[in-house]
């Protein structure tokens, strides 16, 4: 039952910065839940590919690359989600990190579903 909470609250979350960055527009909040589903997806299976494909450059930059990993499958997100589009890669960078700042603050709060 809380994975749905966490599913659904990041939705509110990708509403929420779509209203304060001025690069992220989301048309409506199916949208948004349709963007966390997404994300989601691309989180378990192309960003492990990913990842491993820059491992190299990742060292270089001592893990700095990965932001821009992040931005990257955000703005695969934008290519495939109508109704979401993000600006440009630094407007996917940011809301990457702003969201994973707020997921991290908001599941903290709503805690696990192990007992």
């Amino acid at each position: 039952m809380k994975q749905i909470i966490k599913f659904l609250l990041t939705a509110l979350i990708v509403v929420l910065l779509s209203r304060f960055l001025s690069g992220v527009h989301v048309d409506s909040y199916i949208t948004a839940i349709i963007v966390a589903l997404v994300l989601a997806v691309l989180n378990v299976l192309v960003k492990p590919i990913l990842q491993i494909l820059t491992f190299p450059i990742t060292i270089i930059t001592f893990g700095l690359f990965l932001f821009v990993v992040n931005g990257l499958i955000i703005l695969l997100v934008s290519k495939l989600v109508g109704g979401f589009s993000v600006d440009s890669i630094w407007s996917g960078i940011l809301f990457s990190i702003l969201l994973t700042l707020l997921q991290s603050i908001i599941y903290s709060i709503v805690g696990d579903d192990k007992k």
